[in-house]
């Protein structure tokens, strides 16, 4: 009898352990709003903020130096997440509603994702994970809601529909002590994760920090208000039409990246409480830039160009982190070029899932850079804006092949070329002095157009921008 009660408990051990092992991993995306590469300590030491939560993020994981959003504005670049394409293919190539007119009529925009995309929480979904949301969604409204394209209905979050419904920025609470949701959002994940300790998880976390309109606690306000008063003066400079930002010390904004830090912290405390710190993959990254030319103008993203809603690096480059215990080396860093369509075929390869290369087209497992490994990526990084963004942009194309950048203005055709090695500030315009390498790019990005199917902007025939 004592022999036969011994086996049943070694093989329950054994069971135990053979479900622990072949446990997928949970999976947990970070995704900020309009935050800025050198916003974050972890990228940028002298930044005038505070993030220790994220900057531990990046001392357990790799930092991406060269994580690039698909797009310079929100809406397409969680599409490419979501979806593994470039923002041309599925129709959102604008923050939905945009619809501004220029010189240039814009091209459409759809103002929804399609429901024929199998989204990464679809994929995950149907694989055994339960699929949660909580925060801004921005890729359609009722009918095409996260609980439509593969997120729990009963994700213990109201979060994702009223934050983004209409507007797509705005906060579903009117608590003056937390006026971004941020805290919200944090709560409902930290619920989440205590719900769903036990199974696979794909946790989607897209806060709606630090978008304007800016605010924070009272408290963390007044604080940073006396820290400002030893901070660099206002100092302005001009991206076009628009004055740009060139120092950080805006109280509020910092006050909002503390709590938005702080909310991130109480999210990564809840996988340390239940144990799952070391058996959850975690994927910090942002939409797009810092805001720096328009909108209060809040932060600074020198020394990349411009901010959101422009095709330099100060609206596409991010901060991007990406934790996989027992995978990536502590504090390594990768300066290989990553794209946010990325996200798709790695994290199903992380997951011990067949890719899906139909679905996720344009995207390319980044496995091997974060084991560590050399990896070519075999073809250039390409972004449309057939728009005129909020923030100053004009239409544009650009592509990006090894080193070289060329971005082509839809207005007029001009073209720009910057090697980024040497100019990471994209000052230097090589156009001229390389017209056969400017010709080359040039004649892949309007194949690239092609390829995809890019909608382009048309003359508008009442603008009084017509010359």
């Amino acid at each position: 009898m004592k022999l036969t009660s011994l086996f049943f408990s070694v093989l329950c051990v054994w069971f135990t352990t053979l479900q622990a092992a072949e446990r997928k991993p949970n999976i947990i995306f970070i995704l900020a709003d309009d935050l800025g590469q050198m916003d974050i300590g972890a990228f940028n030491p002298k930044t005038f903020y505070e993030t220790p939560n994220i900057d531990g993020l990046a001392k357990r994981g790799m930092r991406f130096t060269q994580g690039y959003a698909a797009c310079c504005v929100c809406s397409p670049t969680r599409g490419s997440i979501m979806t593994g394409k470039y923002p041309p293919r599925f129709g959102i190539t604008n923050f939905i509603p945009g619809g501004r007119a220029g010189k240039l009529l814009p091209a459409p925009n759809a103002g929804q994702l399609p429901l024929e995309e199998v989204t990464i929480a679809e994929s995950l979904r149907d694989a055994g994970y339960t699929a949660f949301f909580a925060g801004k969604w921005h890729l359609g409204n009722v009918g095409f809601l996260p609980g439509d394209q593969g997120f729990s209905v009963d994700s213990g979050s109201d979060t994702g529909p009223k934050t983004q419904a209409g507007k797509g920025d705005r906060s579903s609470t009117d608590r003056k002590d937390d006026p971004k949701s941020t805290d919200r959002i944090a709560e409902e994940a930290v619920k989440f994760i205590e719900r769903n300790k036990g199974n696979p998880f794909f946790a989607y976390l897209p806060f709606n920090a630090p978008h304007v309109p800016i605010g924070a606690r009272a408290d963390l306000v007044a604080k940073w208000q006396e820290k400002a008063k030893q901070a660099p003066a206002d100092s302005w400079g001009q991206e076009g039409r628009s004055q740009v930002r060139l120092v950080q010390n805006n109280a509020v904004y910092a006050a909002m990246l503390e709590q938005f830090d702080a909310g991130i912290g109480r999210v990564l405390s809840a996988l340390e409480k239940h144990g799952l710190t070391e058996r959850t993959i975690v994927v910090f990254m942002s939409d797009n830039g810092g805001l720096a030319t328009a909108e209060g103008h809040p932060t600074s993203n020198l020394p990349l160009r411009a901010g959101k809603g422009w095709p330099y690096e100060g609206g596409v480059r991010e901060p991007m982190i990406v934790v996989v215990p027992g995978m990536t080396k502590p504090g390594s860093t990768c300066d290989s070029p990553v794209m946010s369509t990325d996200f798709y075929p790695t994290l199903l390869q992380l997951a011990s899932l067949p890719l899906k290369p139909e679905q996720h087209l344009d995207g390319v497992s980044f496995v091997p850079l974060l084991q560590g490994e050399v990896m070519q990526r075999g073809k250039p990084l390409f972004w449309h804006y057939p728009h005129y963004a909020n923030q100053g942009g004009a239409p544009n194309g650009v592509i990006r092949d090894g080193d070289w950048k060329l971005i082509e203005w839809y207005e007029d055709g001009a073209l720009e070329l910057y090697d980024l090695s040497q100019d990471i500030s994209e000052k230097d315009n090589l156009a001229a002095r390389h017209p056969d390498r400017a010709k080359s790019l040039h004649e892949k990005l309007i194949a690239w157009r092609k390829e995809v199917g890019a909608l382009m902007p048309t003359p508008n025939p009442k603008s009084d921008r017509v010359k």
